[in-house]
């Protein structure tokens, strides 16, 4: 057990070091944080720029879209996609033709046939 004295300087000790970070659990976050993640290369495309590159564009080596109705999933390697579809052809276009060339969700109604695309990152 610590003496008085020694409490006392701990305690002024404890009084003059900086205390924890201002930023709570519910507080802002600092300016270093946001430019941090801002800079992070992960973050270089959002799902709807992926979706509009066209394949020979596309740096990840796997592509997987799965289906809202059926919730069936298709993966298709990068370099298959361009060797079957071309460079230039565009991912939610060829998305969609992969989707459609096994779908099950037949009704024979235009506006219900087909599967619905969900795009998703590896």
């Amino acid at each position: 057990m610590p003496t008085p004295k020694q409490m006392e300087k701990l305690a002024a000790e404890a009084a003059r070091r900086p205390g924890p970070s201002a930023a709570g659990p519910d507080g802002p976050l600092p300016a270093e944080y946001w430019e941090s993640v801002l800079r992070d290369p992960r973050t270089g495309a959002t799902g709807t720029q992926m979706r509009q590159r066209s394949l020979s564009e596309i740096q990840r080596h796997v592509l997987r879209v799965t289906c809202r109705r059926c919730e069936r999933t298709v993966e298709i390697q990068t370099t298959d996609a361009v060797r079957l579809y071309g460079g230039n052809a565009v991912w939610k276009d060829v998305a969609q033709r992969l989707l459609d060339n096994t779908c099950q969700q037949r009704t024979g109604r235009h506006e219900e046939d087909g599967c619905w695309p969900n795009f998703e990152t590896p």
